[in-house]
């Protein structure tokens, strides 16, 4: 009996653990997009979440190991919804349509994703170096696209000359500007890029301009 109930209390115990490490992640999230990784305060997160420096520690070995699992923890959730996007049956410009208003979507939503992009960009990606698991796990952008691209070449829908690199900075590009230039942008244009009534109108958009582009096979000849 004692045993069962030892068996149980670990189970509890873990099940408490990973919980508070996921309370810990989604506040650090918070606080490194808003203040960055300079600016950022371990105090702070462990006053938001109920717990303590040390055991933030303990779960993340340093302010700098916190910050590097919020890093894959975000690049991790654009990843897995790429994953999820089911394109083997659609057309090639279909599934690029799919893949660019799926990231659009993300983008827009995640803002904390986009804001910590720019801080890492800030720092030259010297954190974001150190992580195999997102040097690893951030080429399936890239397979999917390739995939996608490889298909519409081949039935002659694409042209040949833009490789999957360069399709993915273009949809990443115009996803990110909206939230990275959304303040800026509103006070010189008046106008909130990430209004609600915008969206379906500029998911669209990125999927007319990627699309667009991709089977524009003329412009591989000029």
């Amino acid at each position: 009996m004692s045993g069962q109930l030892s068996d149980v209390r670990d189970g509890a115990g873990t099940e408490r653990a990973v919980r508070t490490q996921g309370d810990i992640l989604r506040v650090a999230t918070e606080e490194f997009a808003a203040n960055g990784y300079s600016g950022a305060r371990v105090d702070e997160i462990a006053a938001r979440t109920r717990t303590t420096k040390r055991m933030i520690y303990y779960y993340f070995g340093s302010k700098q190991g916190l910050y590097l699992a919020v890093l894959e923890q975000v690049y991790a959730q654009i990843r897995r919804v790429e994953r999820g996007i089911q394109i083997d049956e659609l057309s090639p410009d279909e599934a690029l349509r799919t893949i660019a208003e799926a990231t659009y979507d993300h983008h827009t939503t995640h803002q904390a994703f986009i804001q910590l992009v720019s801080i890492e960009n800030i720092h030259r990606a010297e954190h974001l170096r150190q992580s195999e698991t997102i040097l690893r796990e951030n080429v399936t952008a890239i397979t999917l696209l390739e995939d996608v691209i490889e298909r519409g070449v081949a039935d002659g829908i694409f042209r040949d000359d833009v490789d999957a690199v360069d399709v993915h900075m273009v949809i990443s590009a115009y996803a990110c500007f909206h939230v990275a230039n959304r303040h800026t942008f509103a006070a010189i244009f008046d106008r909130d890029m990430v209004d609600p009534a915008l969206q379906d109108s500029h998911r669209r958009l990125i999927g007319d301009m990627i699309v667009g582009t991709m089977t524009d096979r003329s412009a591989s000849s000029v």
